[in-house]
């Protein structure tokens, strides 16, 4: 050991190579499971966050060591994190190296599965497998359609090991969506998110933004400054938005319009909406204008991550027009969410209707790992300005 020391010059002593190897250890394998669990969810894309997963868990064992004060190597630290970033980019091609073969029954439901995305659907016109590759069989299983001798054929493939899944299912696990076409079908009562976990991520939102102020604050400054050059008025946009349980509050934001931009009543941002400053397109572009709302998270009103509170006017429209709107009042509203990092922004009803069941999706799904598979989402969102308007 003392000879590789002056050699390798990535630890001091045995005591420090121990803790490096055990806080090496630990952040691959929560990093890999994590990783794993990630890739459950839809958009086929989790190459793009395996480096700033990685990156989370690695910094948070070199913050263990700091804040216990126990000896360690950096430099072992880093060459851990670039070992477990390519064995975890190696599962992930060798766990997804293409996209999944459906094949599917053209009745009810499932009559136009090939239109679902991050999949190679192949039509099934008799009870019969036309090729050997298929991944699993896709059909409405609720359909009259299915007879005797349709069913006699999924039962068929079942015994011989071929999956047989139900479209719903297969359409939510595609497409990050949980579509309402009837109260009794969706089992809402299963959307109710677990009241472990909200209690566990209202810790973790106030740990957060604590640590995030810091950062948050100067360039904040920065660009309060920035709108006040530009065309004077208020710097802070505060409107009255729905949240969690219907509840009104007010939400703060760095105006990023013209002042008085709606004077004459609220409605959707649009792209290229003249409203917008030059500052403004800027902010909305990098996410800069909701900072503010680590305020909001500060008082409870909202979380770090959740669906986006809307205005009281819009959402009353809303409410009359799309089924099981308010459902999603659920869950606190977030400065980030599912329905952005994977759509963007909603200009019209139809793009509304979307987002509301990507808000679904989300509150059945409500866990730690897809609040930061979002986050590293709105990472790239920042810097790719993905759906800002």
């Amino acid at each position: 050991m003392a000879v590789l020391d002056p050699i390798l010059g990535f630890y001091q002593g045995k005591e420090a190579f121990t803790v490096s190897i055990l806080l090496s250890g630990t952040a691959h394998f929560f990093n890999a499971k994590s990783l794993y669990v990630l890739s459950n969810y839809p958009g086929r894309t989790y190459s793009i966050v395996t480096l700033p997963h990685t990156f989370f868990w690695y910094f948070g064992s070199w913050m263990t060591a700091k804040f216990f004060n126990l000896p360690y190597s950096v430099w072992f630290l880093f060459l851990g994190g670039c070992t477990s970033l390519a064995l975890c980019l190696a599962g992930i091609v060798y766990r997804n190296p293409n996209k999944q073969i459906y094949a599917y029954l053209p009745f009810g439901y499932a009559k136009h599965a090939e239109h679902l995305p991050n999949a190679v659907w192949i039509r099934l016109t008799e009870p019969k497998l036309i090729q050997n590759n298929i991944t699993a069989i896709v059909a409405d299983l609720h359909d009259p359609n299915l007879d005797a001798q349709w069913q006699h054929f999924l039962a068929q493939q079942t015994l011989n090991g071929m999956p047989v899944y139900h479209i719903r299912r297969v359409e939510e696990v595609l497409t990050g969506r949980v579509k309402i076409r009837h109260l009794y079908e969706n089992e809402l009562g299963s959307l109710l998110p677990s009241p472990t976990y909200a209690l566990i991520k209202r810790i973790l939102d106030m740990v957060l933004v604590v640590f995030s102020l810091p950062i948050a604050l100067p360039i904040m400054l920065i660009a309060a400054l920035a709108i006040k050059y530009e065309g004077g008025g208020k710097v802070l946009f505060i409107q009255n938005r729905v949240g969690q349980g219907g509840k009104e509050f007010r939400l703060y934001k760095l105006r990023s319009m013209a002042v008085d931009s709606e004077q004459n009543g609220a409605k959707l941002a649009a792209p290229n909406d003249t409203r917008i400053t030059r500052v403004g397109q800027f902010i909305r572009k990098t996410r800069i204008d909701e900072l503010p709302q680590f305020f909001n998270v500060f008082k409870g009103n909202m979380s770090l991550i959740g669906p986006r509170p809307e205005q009281q006017a819009l959402v009353t429209e809303f409410e009359q027009r799309l089924p099981f709107y308010s459902y999603r009042h659920i869950v606190k509203p977030g400065i980030s969410g599912w329905a952005q990092v994977t759509q963007g922004y909603a200009g019209d009803e139809n793009e509304t209707q979307i987002k509301i069941e990507h808000d679904f999706y989300y509150i059945k799904h409500f866990s730690f790992s897809l609040d930061l598979l979002i986050f590293f989402k709105t990472l790239k969102t920042i810097f790719t300005g993905f759906g800002a308007r």
